[in-house]
This record gives structure tokens, sequence and C-alpha cells, in this order.
């Protein structure tokens, strides 16, 4: 009995935990069940999804990268001085973040796939070294609409209202980064599942070794997870910059956990026991919940962390223990 009710916990915990939240802020908070409240749930979590796809896919492949959110503190700010410090158009706007993010993936997969540097350390090193970039680039300033420099002169640009639409506007009452978070989640969801390239990754991950000698690829698919994961923290950048209508520094310090807690929170949606998209997705969507729930009751903001932390640590508790006792 008490075998099968952790079986239970573990495929479906993460799921029943989520309709008993909403039955609970939808009781407690009269304006919870409206459209609009649930929109903006799947619209605040829009930008830390992105991010976790990419932890998703680096950990599909047996890695694990820490620079994601430094990543999307970097495009966010390269993404607003591109409007408002050099009036780019809006394609050079949006190519050149995406093309530092995988920069950013390569330069990862050199040090760990190349180099054979840990992926903790090396994504490490690099979280700072890209911190260090970002805050140097802006100068430590937010980038604003005419930002006035410290010589005096003003910033001629300002956010291209058609990427303003990115991040604020709505088509048919729903969040554009909403619609865009859904398409890339069934795209990914997709190629994990049914593409030979995505099963690579699984078998990359899953016993690298005997990848190899099957003849995958195995460094070129760490590699594209690696520039995948980049890119897809580009994507959160881009979109960050487009919600806030500026250039925020550290504006990713905080994405890189709550992406985290995400994922791991996936690993036992319906007992899958290992990375996945969709279960990724439930993760942010029981936090966007959790965060909604615990803002709409005047709960302090600062004792979000440890209920997040609270939620992590139970998924990861139940998850891993149903996992190491089918081990053995």
């Amino acid at each position: 009995m008490k075998d099968k009710s952790l079986d239970f916990a573990f495929r479906y915990g993460a799921i029943i935990v989520i309709i008993g939240v909403i039955a609970f802020f939808g009781i407690k908070l009269p304006y919870f069940f409206t459209y609009s409240n649930l929109t903006d749930i799947l619209g605040s979590i829009s930008i830390v999804t992105f991010v976790a796809i990419g932890v998703t896919l680096s950990l599909i492949v047996d890695g694990f990268d820490l620079s994601v959110g430094a990543t999307v503190s970097l495009t966010t700010v390269v993404t607003a001085s591109l409007m408002i410090w050099y009036q780019q158009p809006l394609a050079v706007v949006i190519i050149v973040p995406l093309v530092i993010g995988a920069v950013i993936g390569l330069l990862n997969a050199l040090l760990i796939v190349k180099l054979r540097i840990p992926d903790l350390l090396a994504t490490l090193a690099m979280m700072y070294i890209i911190g260090g970039i970002h805050k140097t680039y802006a100068q430590g300033y937010t980038i604003y609409n005419h930002m006035q420099f410290p010589d005096g002169s003003k910033a001629a640009g300002e956010m291209n209202p058609t990427f303003l639409q990115i991040g604020q506007g709505k088509w048919l009452g729903m969040p554009i980064s909403v619609i865009l978070l859904l398409i890339a989640v069934i795209g990914v969801h997709i190629f994990l599942t049914y593409t030979k390239y995505g099963r690579q990754m699984y078998i990359t991950g899953g016993n690298e070794e005997a990848a190899r000698l099957s003849g995958i690829k195995v460094k070129k698919v760490r590699t594209l997870a690696y520039v995948a994961a980049g890119v897809f923290a580009a994507i959160g950048g881009i979109i960050y910059a487009s919600k806030v209508g500026s250039g925020q520094i550290d504006a990713g310090s905080p994405l890189l956990m709550e992406s985290v807690a995400a994922v791991f929170v996936g690993f036992s949606v319906f007992g899958a026991g290992k990375p996945n998209v969709i279960g990724t997705f439930i993760g942010s969507v029981l936090i966007g919940v959790l965060v909604n729930g615990l803002t709409m009751m005047n709960v302090q903001y600062f004792t979000h962390d440890i209920v997040k932390g609270g939620v992590l640590v139970l998924a990861l508790a139940v998850t891993f223990y149903v996992l190491n006792r089918n081990r053995t």
C-alpha cells in the first residue's frame, strides 16, 4: 500500500497539487478564476518557462546550465540598447540577442564537451563572466527611453511599439507571449518525443558511452543542446525587455532558480522520472499559480521564495525516493 501510494504521488502528485492550489485560491479569492487573472498567470510564467525549457534541454543530455539567468540579463540590456542607443530595425533587435544566446551556448559546449570541464563549474564561470559583461555594457544603468548619459546627453531612441507588443500585446484576448510559449512547448515536445534527434538526446543523456557505440555523435548532440539552452534564454531576455519596456540589469538573476524549480517539479509529472518539456511547463504553472494566489492574498513578497523552495523540496523528495527505490 505504501509503495502504491508513493507511485501514485510520483505520477500525479504535481497535477493534484496544482488542482488543489487552484481550488483553494478559487474559494478564498473571488477574482482568482476570472479569465484575465488566469491569462495573467500564464503571462507571468512565459519568461521563466522559456528559460526552463533551455535548462530542460541541457539536463536531457546529462548536463546543467547555470548561465541561463545571466544570459537573460545580457540579452535584455542588448535588446533595449539596440533600440534606444542605436535605433536599429526590429529584425536586428530580434536576431542579435538570439545570436548572442547561441554564442554563449557554444562557449559552454566548448568548455564542457571539448575541454571536459564539469558542467556546473563551466557554466558557473560563464555565469559570472556574462554577468560582468552585461553590467559593464550597460555601465550599471537601466536602459530606458531617452535615458540621460553621465555626460548630460540623452539617448535618441525609444522602444519600438511593435516590439513591445511581444510582451505586452494580446491576440484574441490571449497575451502574445503566452501564444509564443505554447507554440514553443508543443514544438519542443514534438521534437523530443517524435524525432530521431530528440531521442538521440535522451539516449546520450542516459548513457553517453552506449550512445557513442551505437553511432550517435554525442559531442554534436551535447553541443546543440547547450546552444539551444542559450537561444531559449535569449528568447526569455527578449520577452523580458518587451514586457517591462526597458533593459534592466540583473533581470535574469531570479529566473535561474525559478526555472530549475520548474524543471525538477516536472520530473514527477505523469511519472516521467526525467526532464521533459510538458512537465517543465506544468511546474512553471504550479509556481505561477502559487505566486499569483499569494500576491492576491497580500502575503509579503519575500516569503514567496519559502513556498517555492518548499514545493521544490517536496517534488525532489518524492521523485528521487521513488527513482532510487526502483533502481534497487
